[in-house]
C-alpha cells in the first residue's frame, strides 16, 4: 500500500529549493506526497509537480512590515489546518511534514496527530535568532523569549526533528530539544538539476569578463548592500568585473537604489527570481559565486544550500567565516572574508581574480567537502528517518 505523506510550508512551491527536494526524493521512493503552500500569482490553485501533487492557498507572501507578517502567518496557520484536517479525511496521512518558519504552524496538524499521524518539523531557521538578526533586538527581549517557548512546545509536539546543519542542531539542543529527537539533513542541492562540470570552470580562463554571481533573497540581512560596496571598491581594479544578482526580497528596491548611487548600472546585473533550473545554467557561464552577509547571530548558524550549488557546477565560493560553515569548510576548500566586512570581501574577489591556480586549488579541495555531503547520501538519510516513523506508527497501531 503506498503511504500518503503530507507537507505544509509558508512559502512557494516548487521554487523552495529544501521543500522540493525532500518531496521529490518521498515521491520517488514510491510514496504519495501532497504539499501546501502559499500561491503566488498566475499559480494554479492545484497542480502536480514531478509526482507531487500541489494545494496552494489564497495567500502571497507581503514582506511589508511586522503586522503583515503576523496577519499572514495566523491566516496561513487557520487555513492549512482546515485544508490539512479535510484532506486528512480522506486520505489519512501516515506522516505531516511541516517546514518552518513559523515554528508553530506545527500545530496545523493537530486532527491528523489526534488520530494517529506521525509529525515531522523541519527547522529551516532557528526563528529566534533570524528576528534578533532582522529587527536588532537582544535576547531577552520578551519577542524573543515568546518565539522561544513557541519553538519548545512546537519541537515538544512534533515526533522528529529535522534541521539543516550541525551548528543548528546544537542551537536547538541548547534551547531543550532533546538529542536524539534531532537530526540533519543537509540543505544540498538535487543532483538532476546541478552537476559538477569542472570544464565549465576551465573554459571561464579565457573569457573576457570576471562574473561573480549572487542567487537568493534579497533581504538586508543576507548582506547585498555589502556586496555592492565592496564591488564598488574594486570595481576600478578589475575593469572587466560583472555582478549578476538573481532573487527577490523587501530588500530589492534599496538594493538597486544603491547600484544606481554606487554608479555601478555597467557593473551589476540585476534578473529578478527565476527557477531553479536557470539557477544552474547561469553557474556555468560565471567565474565565482559569493555569499554575502551582515555580521548577525543568526548567519553564525547559517551554511546556505547556495555554497554547494556553486561548488557542483564547478565553481569556487567567496564565503563569511561563521560557525556553521566552518563546521564543513576551512580554509583550504573556501575562500573566506571577515563576516560582514566589506573590504575583506572586496579583497577576496580580487585575490580570487588575480591567482587563478591557487582558485583551482581551493575549488578541488571544496568540490570533495561537497561529494561528502551529497544529496544523494542526505536523501537516504531521509527515508531512512520516514522508515523509522512509519515502523514506530505500525508498532501504535499495534498497541
Amino acid at each position: 500500500m503506498q503511504k500518503k505523506i503530507a507537507m505544509v510550508v509558508f512559502s512557494y512551491y516548487p521554487s523552495d529549493p529544501r521543500v522540493r527536494r525532500e518531496a521529490e526524493a518521498l515521491a520517488e521512493s514510491g510514496m504519495h506526497v501532497d504539499i501546501i503552500c502559499l500561491r503566488d500569482r498566475y499559480e494554479k490553485k492545484t497542480e502536480v509537480v514531478n509526482s507531487v501533487r500541489v494545494y496552494r492557498l489564497p495567500i502571497q507572501r507581503s514582506r511589508a512590515g511586522k503586522l503583515s507578517y503576523v496577519f499572514e502567518y495566523a491566516s496561513f496557520i487557520l487555513l492549512s489546518f482546515m485544508v490539512l484536517s479535510a484532506l486528512y479525511a480522506c486520505k489519512h496521512y501516515y506522516i505531516v511534514h511541516v517546514h518552518n518558519m513559523p515554528d508553530v504552524l506545527v500545530f496545523c496538524a493537530l486532527i491528523p496527530k489526534l488520530f494517529g499521524s506521525k509529525l515531522i518539523l523541519d527547522l529551516h531557521d532557528p526563528m529566534p535568532e533570524v528576528y534578533m538578526s532582522k529587527y536588532s533586538i537582544g535576547n531577552n527581549h520578551l519577542v524573543i523569549r515568546l518565539l522561544r517557548f513557541c519553538q519548545n512546545i512546537s519541537v515538544g509536539f512534533a515526533d522528529l526533528v529535522l534541521t539543516v546543519n550541525e551548528a543548528c542542531r546544537k542551537l536547538f539542543i541548547s534551547h531543550g530539544c532533546p538529542k536524539e529527537k534531532i537530526h540533519v539533513i543537509m540543505n544540498t542541492p538535487q543532483e538532476s538539476i546541478f552537476d559538477i562540470r569542472d570544464s565549465v570552470t576551465q573554459s571561464r580562463k579565457h573569457s573576457k569578463e570576471f562574473i561573480v554571481m549572487y542567487h537568493g533573497t534579497i533581504v538586508e540581512r543576507n548582506g547585498l548592500g555589502i556586496a555592492l560596496k565592496a564591488i564598488a571598491r574594486i570595481s576600478y581594479k578589475i575593469p572587466n568585473l560583472i555582478f549578476e544578482v538573481y532573487g527577490d526580497g523587501d530588500f530589492t528596491d534599496q538594493f538597486l537604489q544603491l547600484v544606481e548611487d554606487l554608479k555601478l548600472k555597467d557593473v551589476v546585473r540585476y534578473h529578478g527570481r527565476v527557477p531553479a533550473e536557470v539557477i544552474a545554467e547561469s553557474i556555468k557561464h560565471i567565474d565565482v559565486g559569493l555569499i554575502p552577509c551582515i555580521a548577525s547571530i543568526h548567519w553564525e548558524y547559517a551554511i546556505p544550500t547556495r555554497i554547494f550549488e556553486y561548488l557542483c557546477e564547478g565553481k569556487p565560493v567567496i564565503a563569511p567565516k561563521t560557525r556553521g560553515i566552518l563546521d564543513y569548510f576551512d580554509d583550504t576548500a573556501m575562500f573566506f572574508y571577515e563576516t560582514g566586512n566589506e573590504e575583506s570581501m572586496g579583497r577576496m574577489i580580487f585575490e580570487v581574480n588575480k591567482d587563478r591556480k591557487n582558485c583551482l586549488n581551493v575549488l578541488g579541495k571544496g568540490i570533495m567537502v561537497y561529494q561528502s555531503l551529497k544529496w544523494s547520501i542526505q536523501r537516504k538519510d531521509l527515508i531512512n528517518y520516514y522508515g523509522s516513523l512509519i515502523s514506530r506508527k505500525k508498532d501504535d497501531s499495534l498497541c
